[in-house]
């Protein structure tokens, strides 16, 4: 296995596990109230409709219970939440202007140097607020635009008001709406017509401090014929208090355009990540996410595609793995709304050390898309008796002219396998870690080659002690 000093993805908690020392310029008192609203938008600056967006979000969230199905949500305590924080650091385009101490953390993880190699663009969000956005600047010629969504919010309004919320409305589930009432931060990007971006751009997210929410809001368009590949890691240090994570991603995907999304998570154990990120596919637009689920205390995403436009395609692949403590609740998505539409939905998860795994896949063809074709495959890894995965399907099929199917494994570690491996000089460790990292060659084989070494390491240091 190729090993790096530096990694511009932060895989492993122990590794950057303490809190970094940063000196802080604002901090909200706990507790969400409209107060803390209207000084959210009041700090930022913002127009009156981006506040009055805020405050229905915000009336809804009160008024919508706690969902009752997945994993057990109770424990959060929204009153011991700070729900913005401030680090003492501008939002800039010259590494060398971020503060040392923010600089330090980012540096371990090798984002400068991985920007200057094989990055379109990369930024950076500490806490509540983006401390580092930059793109190419010959990608900014063309009219690309990679930047903060409160950069956003202020240069291109125009933009931000068209689409925001239009793909993930802030009624459509109780994080939603929490986050559209408190968001911060998260990346804003547009691609112009027919222009293609052929090195991915990177978004970094770190919660610091304890007993925090971050609340980061990302947009994507992608004009027609255009393309982009956008990747986002994620990290935070291990705290005895919880602390939240409720993100939403809206992503439009116009005319024949081509957009794949990556996630590679790896929040301490001691984080809710409560995530709702959506795409919507316009006329033979192509979209895929790539969503990689290690680390937290819960996890809850299921990325979905709606499938808006004839001939749009989708393509789904998440991976889940669950250790002690720790509920890896994922799935995927598609709505075919067009006739010619296709999609494929792969979820891998493995469980050990009494870890819980669920998928949750739905495929819904409405009526009138006709010669839909979608097939979802879910395949669950369990390394031990103490451990737990569960597959909930649903397809809801209201055309018949369609071609649909769902099949699912759930299997042990194959003592043959095992035998072959050790018989040729591993020990049992290794030869389950090698068979783990077989089963999710379909995820990793689809990374850019730096990504997959970093993948697979974590993968490595995941079963490290998994043999008793």
């Amino acid at each position: 296995m190729i090993q790096t000093e530096t990694s511009f993805l932060d895989l492993n908690p122990n590794k950057y596990g303490e809190k970094d020392d940063v000196e802080y310029e604002f901090e909200m008192p706990k507790g969400l109230s409209e107060e803390v609203v209207r000084k959210i938008s009041a700090l930022k600056k913002e127009p009156a409709w981006m506040l009055a967006f805020r405050l229905k979000a915000l009336a809804h969230f009160f008024s919508r219970p706690m969902p009752k199905w997945g994993a057990d949500l109770e424990n959060i305590d929204f009153n011991n939440i700070t729900y913005y924080l401030k680090a003492k650091a501008g939002n800039s385009t010259k590494w060398e202007d971020v503060p040392d101490n923010i600089k330090k953390t980012f540096e371990k993880l090798g984002i400068p140097e991985a920007e200057r190699k094989f990055l379109a663009g990369a930024g950076t969000q500490f806490d509540s607020e983006t401390v580092y956005h930059k793109v190419r600047e010959d990608l900014a010629k063309q009219g690309v635009i990679f930047c903060d969504m409160d950069t956003a919010v202020k240069e291109h309004p125009e933009i931000v008001q068209k689409y925001f919320g239009t793909v993930v409305p802030y009624a459509d589930n109780k994080f939603a709406a929490l986050n559209t009432a408190v968001w911060s931060g998260g990346s804003f990007v547009y691609v112009p017509k027919g222009v293609k971006i052929n090195l991915p751009l990177q978004a970094y997210f770190r919660i610091n401090a304890p007993n925090i929410g971050q609340f980061e809001r990302t947009m994507i368009i992608v004009d027609e014929g255009a393309e982009v590949h956008y990747i986002e890691g994620c990290s935070a240090p291990v705290y005895s208090t919880n602390s939240l994570h409720a993100a939403v991603v809206e992503v439009i995907a116009h005319k024949n355009s081509r957009v794949r999304y990556t996630t590679l998570q790896n929040w301490a154990n001691n984080v809710y990540n409560l995530v709702t990120k959506r795409a919507k596919a316009h006329e033979d637009a192509y979209v895929e996410w790539l969503d990689a689920n290690v680390g937290s205390k819960i996890t809850m995403k299921y990325p979905c595609v709606i499938l808006a436009g004839r001939g749009a395609k989708a393509n789904i692949i998440s991976v889940a793995f669950a250790g002690n403590g720790q509920t890896q609740d994922t799935g995927a998505k598609v709505f075919h709304l067009a006739p010619d539409t296709s999609s494929t939905i792969l979820a891998k998860s493995v469980s050990k050390d009494s870890g819980i795994s669920a998928f949750r896949g739905i495929v819904k063809v409405i009526k009138g898309a006709k010669n839909a074709k979608s097939h979802m495959r879910c395949d669950a890894l369990i390394l031990d008796e103490k451990s737990k995965s569960d597959t909930f399907p649903t397809l809801q099929i209201d055309e018949h002219e369609v071609s649909t199917g769902h099949e699912a494994t759930v299997g042990k570690v194959s003592e043959d396998q095992l035998f072959y491996l050790m018989s040729r000089g591993l020990s049992e460790q290794q030869a389950t870690t090698m068979i783990v990292s077989g089963f999710l060659q379909e995820f990793t084989k689809q990374l850019p080659m730096e990504y997959a070494i970093e993948f697979n390491r974590l993968i490595e240091m995941e079963m490290t002690n998994a043999i008793n």
